[in-house]
């Protein structure tokens, strides 16, 4: 059975960094674009990170690019997305996501979903 668990997530002051976590069970990440996507309250679900290793390629989303690296370990089945630099804008639901081919911007692409994990950015 897959299974996509996020992790990671918290209240942190504007300026600090937080760590996220994807555990994927079930799953050979090896050969799928991972990522992650946010969702601001009031606001539509976005696309904020993708890594494809097949593709070669990794999207950042305009307003994180230069403050989020995405990185993955294939040994230990876990996609990290590093976030520093934390303005209030990046409050949000993040969700983990995969999906077999090259990576893609729209939700509803991707198979395989975490559940969210909540990053509050408030002082």
């Amino acid at each position: 059975q897959v299974k996509v668990v996020e992790s990671g997530g918290g209240l942190v002051q504007p300026g600090g960094s937080l760590r996220l976590s994807c555990a994927a069970s079930g799953l050979v990440v090896d050969y799928l674009a991972t990522g992650w996507f946010r969702q601001a309250p009031g606001k539509e679900r976005e696309a904020v990170s993708c890594n494809s290793i097949t593709e070669g390629s990794t999207y950042y989303s305009d307003s994180v690019k230069g403050r989020f690296t995405i990185s993955r370990d294939d040994i230990k089945r876990v996609v990290y997305l590093e976030m520093k630099e934390l303005k209030p804008d990046d409050t949000g639901v993040y969700y983990c996501v995969a999906r077999h081919g090259s990576c893609d911007e729209q939700w509803e692409r991707y198979v395989y979903r975490g559940q969210g994990t909540q990053v509050t950015v408030s002082s």
